[in-house]
């Protein structure tokens, strides 16, 4: 009996498993770990969404299929964000799709979109889905550099001019995960001309579109450039901006011949999100902003606190101007132990987690994630943890290696 199976056998080891299963470990030995290693948000959901999902629970009919597509409210509410936050106008039946989270949406869109042997672009590094949502799809992924945004840009016609056969779509994501750049709109202005200019079809992942800290600038989609709509689609998540992670929700919005792919393809894998979930996510939408305002501000305190304790104790950090990620250098007298070693070592010696930049791809290579989901005096505990740990690899460099 086979056991082999074609599409397992495209998807390496999981580079993350390796920290995970030390951190189980760790924690089954009843140590205390500082997880920072995944994009978790620790916060409680807004009381008003929850009394929402609540009210509608109660209500037998609710239990029943809901629809694949979204109920009219949420893809409404959906539409009425965009106006709101972006000035966009969008059908609601025609441009707008719920999603079970922005990931699910992202590989059911490859799959509905992709023939085997298609050539896809994808940014290095990379949030994992974006390349491995086309892989398990049967597409050929090219990697295109993009340890910044005018990288990528640069880095684009070549990726094209080297790829047979062209490229079906390329895949942009900003507010970044995991390098937490951002871009402003004269990138989305040359993307969509690229787009057209090669008949390529974009992917927008703005997944942390509400998780910012220049208040005078918020990141901006890319369907606020005249002919977006033509080329490109963009997905969202309720996840960060309403402390929603596990309720599963996003949403894709844009062309319109997109969104009907990926509707044809749920059509045949899904009934949509439970109803009482669908209402509660049109209340986050329509109702008080303030608690995603309230939010925001503490993932800034967050990160004043992580950049200045970390610098505290020798570990320079970038202060990130979005997201709910610093990637983080690995420290100059570490580097040489790679991503994920480096990590090993954090966990083991500071107790502290971290997600290794290599299993963001290869030109994550010499940095780590370092996810905002612990609170301040987490925070510190962590920077005094890694302030020992950091001395002791000063000190001696041969002590990690015979310390356990």
């Amino acid at each position: 009996m086979q056991t082999e199976f074609h599409r397992i056998r495209r998807l390496p080891p999981y580079v993350f498993e390796e920290v995970n299963r030390l951190k189980a470990q760790a924690r089954a030995r009843g140590e205390d770990i500082i997880d920072f290693g995944m994009g978790n948000p620790d916060m409680p959901t807004p009381a008003h969404i929850i009394d929402k999902l609540v009210e509608t629970a109660r209500d037998p009919r609710s239990n029943r299929y809901s629809a694949s597509r979204g109920i009219k409210g949420l893809r409404k509410a959906m539409a009425g964000y965009y106006l709101r936050r972006f000035g966009v106008k969008l059908d609601p039946d025609r441009e707008v799709i719920a999603t079970l989270g922005s990931k699910e949406g992202f590989a059911n869109l490859a799959q509905a979109i992709t023939a085997p042997g298609d050539v896809i672009l994808v940014p290095n590094p990379a949030y994992p889905i974006h390349a491995f949502g086309f892989i398990l799809a049967g597409a050929a992924i090219r990697h295109v550099p993009a340890t910044s945004p005018e990288e990528y840009l640069r880095s684009l016609d070549r990726a094209v001019r080297h790829s047979v056969p062209p490229p079906t779509a390329l895949v942009v994501n900003y507010p970044s995960n995991p390098t937490a750049q951002v871009v402003g709109l004269d990138f989305y202005r040359e993307i969509v001309a690229f787009a057209k200019r090669h008949e390529i079809w974009v992917l927008s992942d703005l997944a942390y579109a509400d998780i910012y800290f220049d208040e005078a600038n918020p990141p901006p989609s890319i369907l606020e450039i005249e002919g977006a709509k033509d080329v490109a689609v963009e997905f969202q998540s309720l996840s960060k901006s309403y402390a929603m992670p596990g309720w599963r929700m996003g949403f894709a919005a844009g062309n319109e011949t997109l969104i009907a792919a990926l509707a044809r393809i749920k059509s045949y894998l899904d009934y949509g999100a439970y109803t009482p979930v669908q209402v509660a996510a049109t209340a986050a939408l329509n109702g008080p902003q303030d608690c995603v305002a309230q939010m925001r501000a503490i993932y800034r305190a967050r990160r004043d606190v992580l950049i200045s304790a970390m610098a505290n104790a020798g570990w320079h950090i970038p202060s990130p101007p979005a997201s709910m990620f610093a990637w983080a250098p690995i420290p100059e007298a570490m580097r040489h132990l790679g991503s994920l070693e480096f990590s090993k070592q954090l966990l083991a010696h500071a107790k502290v987690a971290v997600a290794p930049g290599l299993g963001f791809g290869e030109y994550g290579e010499g940095y780590v994630r370092i996810a905002l989901v612990e609170n301040e005096q987490r925070i510190r505990q962590a920077a005094r943890n890694a302030k020992r740990f950091l001395s002791m690899a000063r000190n001696d460099s041969g002590a990690l290696e015979n310390a356990e």
